[in-house]
C-alpha cells in the first residue's frame, strides 16, 4: 500500500530554519515526482516545490532562494530545508506524489498529485 508520511514540523523563530521529511513506503520514489504543498488556515492549498522522476525541480516564487528539495534514493525519503522562514510560512506542509506527467519536470498544481500524506504544522513565530 503506497502511503507517505511527513514529519519535522514545529514551531520556529522568524530566520529560523526547518527540515521537513516525506518518508515512503510502498513504491519507490525516483519513479514518481514528489511536491510539496502547504495550506494555511483560511487559504487554498498551494504549491511550494517539486522533483521529478529525473531530478527536474520547480519552485514556487514565494520561497525561491529560501527553500530547497532534494532525494535520498536509499532512504526513499524527500526533504523540504526551509530557511529564513517568515511568520507567512506558517501552514500545514504536505507532501504528495505523481504517477503521471514527465520524469524531468514536474507541476505544483494540487491536482496533478494522485497520494498524500496526512501533513505537518509548521509555525513561525516569536
Amino acid at each position: 500500500q503506497l502511503q507517505l508520511v511527513e514529519s519535522g514540523g514545529g514551531l520556529v523563530q522568524p530566520g529560523g530554519s526547518l527540515r521537513l521529511s516525506c518518508a515512503a513506503s510502498g513504491f519507490t520514489l525516483d519513479r514518481y515526482a514528489i511536491g510539496w504543498f502547504r495550506q494555511a488556515p483560511g487559504k487554498e492549498r498551494e504549491g511550494v516545490l517539486c522533483i521529478s522522476g529525473g531530478g527536474g525541480k520547480n519552485y514556487a516564487d514565494s520561497v525561491k532562494g529560501r527553500f530547497t528539495i532534494s532525494r535520498d534514493n536509499a532512504k526513499n525519503t524527500v526533504y523540504l530545508q526551509m530557511n529564513s522562514l517568515k511568520p507567512e510560512d506558517t501552514a500545514v506542509y504536505y507532501c504528495a506524489a505523481s504517477s503521471s506527467g514527465s520524469y524531468f519536470s514536474c507541476g505544483l498544481k494540487p491536482y496533478q498529485y494522485d497520494y498524500w500524506g496526512q501533513g505537518t504544522q509548521v509555525t513561525v513565530s516569536s
